[in-house]
């Protein structure tokens, strides 16, 4: 893993890092739900949470890769077969929701934090996506968010405590080419939180979390949609250039033990650009049209659209 460089987040979640709670005195013995346990990002979640104590609620589509993970989980750490509980969930079943989690409270009796990290990227160009594609990414990532959360909130309210943690994206706030339906869903999810952080005023014990990472080593790009429901990804393309995932979920683990609101996590130039498009949007404009332009000519000549922000269009060799 590379060095985690000292600007790689805000200033708040810097700072907590440095001077606030430890997750380990914060999140020690804690019931945490994940959802998109299997892989990429939920999975390291699962993997540094069960290193600090907490109990698991591991959720995905695919069973067999939770078990694995639990496996991993038991293997590493110090934690009992009953402290992980394997709980296979579709985010787009909506109508299975109450019944998983009443499942999971049956469990444990309590859910102290759910971590909404479920979801799928875009790999599109607008002219070319179905408006299917679109629809599928606002079922899932917004929806099915939304779905979850409603049915945890209550029981968080009825004990006047509890973290509601969602991993959004830095295109939640700002604009990225060949991903407008992903943008445009994490767009709705923080416009969601955002909201509902205010609705719970009354209870200020409970904490609503938005996660917003840059580029981060994942699987999330080989599940990416296309154009097409059913069309693949052709390649996920070179992904060393990306933020590591286990400081991706330090750094959000350091949020979750301070209680911190909203969290940026990326390296830069990407963070910069959290700043410009706040603070600066004329010049963030400006910028992210000229960077943009060669992520599109990039992304047609085959190349990684994450990776070829500064290199030149080449066209794809066999």
């Amino acid at each position: 893993m590379r060095r985690p460089h000292a600007t790689d987040a805000d200033l708040t979640l810097l700072w907590a890092a440095r001077f606030g709670n430890s997750p380990e005195s914060k999140l020690r013995g804690k019931v945490v739900w994940i959802t998109g346990a299997s892989s990429g990002i939920g999975e390291e979640l699962s993997y540094q949470l069960a290193a600090l104590g907490a109990r698991l609620v591991l959720s995905a589509r695919r069973e067999n890769e939770l078990e694995r993970v639990k496996r991993t989980c038991l293997g590493r750490f110090s934690l009992k077969d009953e402290d992980i509980l394997v709980l296979p969930l579709d985010l787009l079943d909506r109508g299975s929701h109450q019944e998983k989690t009443a499942a999971a409270l049956k469990h444990f009796g309590d859910i102290d934090v759910l971590i909404n990290n479920g979801g799928r990227t875009q790999r599109s160009l607008c002219t070319e996506a179905d408006v299917d594609v679109y629809q599928a990414l606002m079922e899932l990532n917004y929806l099915g968010t939304v779905s979850i959360t409603k049915q945890v909130l209550p029981h968080m309210i009825r004990r006047g405590s509890g973290i509601i943690a969602t991993i959004s994206s830095v295109s939640g706030f700002v604009g990225v080419p060949l991903a407008t339906g992903y943008a445009a869903s994490k767009h709705a999810v923080q416009g969601f939180f955002n909201s509902l952080r205010t609705e719970l005023t009354d209870y200020p014990n409970i904490t609503i979390s938005t996660i917003c990472p840059g580029p981060v080593i994942s699987s999330i790009v080989q599940n990416a949609f296309t154009e097409e429901l059913s069309k693949p990804v052709a390649t996920a393309g070179d992904q060393t250039h990306k933020m590591s995932t286990e400081r991706c979920v330090q750094l959000t683990l350091v949020g979750l033990a301070n209680r911190v609101k909203e969290m940026w996590i990326a390296e830069q130039p990407f963070l910069l650009f959290c700043y410009l498009w706040q603070y600066s949007p004329t010049l963030a404009w400006y910028l992210t049209n000229i960077l943009g332009k060669k992520r599109v000519q990039n992304f047609k000549a085959g190349l990684d659209a994450d990776s070829a922000y500064f290199s030149k269009p080449k066209v794809k060799t066999t």
